[in-house]
């Protein structure tokens, strides 16, 4: 194609950038939450929510 072996890719930082540890990242639930401040609203989501990971563990137990 005409390209020499000197081009390398355009990111020379990215193979060396640090990575997160375990322990530091979040799994996205750091909300408070109380069911006597909640509306109809948050405990619908909360119910979709839970019947969603249902579906996502009976799926890993199946594989």
């Amino acid at each position: 194609m005409g390209r020499s072996n000197k081009h390398k890719a355009r990111d020379k930082n990215k193979g060396s950038l640090p990575q997160v540890p375990k322990n530091l990242k979040s799994d996205g639930q750091d909300v408070e939450f109380s069911r006597e401040t909640a509306d109809q609203g948050d405990l619908e989501a909360l119910a979709r929510a839970n019947a969603a990971n249902q579906r996502v563990q009976q799926k890993r137990s199946k594989k």
